[in-house]
């Protein structure tokens, strides 16, 4: 892989650890001296999107079943 790929996919898991709240501040820290932030507030706000979109998409298709409860 190249070093590209690698910032890329440190970016995402980087990302997807804070949307998760748990990660040890001294990682936190190596990630902030290490990472372009300008990548990580486009992967932030793409995975924030997909997210939301998701989530819509999931009560929409629980919304659209038929109701069996009756």
């Amino acid at each position: 892989m190249s070093s590209s790929q690698v910032s890329f996919f440190r970016t995402v898991q980087a990302v997807l650890w804070s949307f998760i709240g748990l990660r040890k501040n001294s990682e936190g820290q190596e990630d902030m001296a290490k990472l372009n932030p300008f990548p990580v507030l486009v992967v932030g706000l793409s995975l924030a999107l997909i997210f939301v979109v998701g989530l819509i998409a999931l009560v929409n298709w629980v919304v659209a079943q038929p109701n069996t409860l009756s």
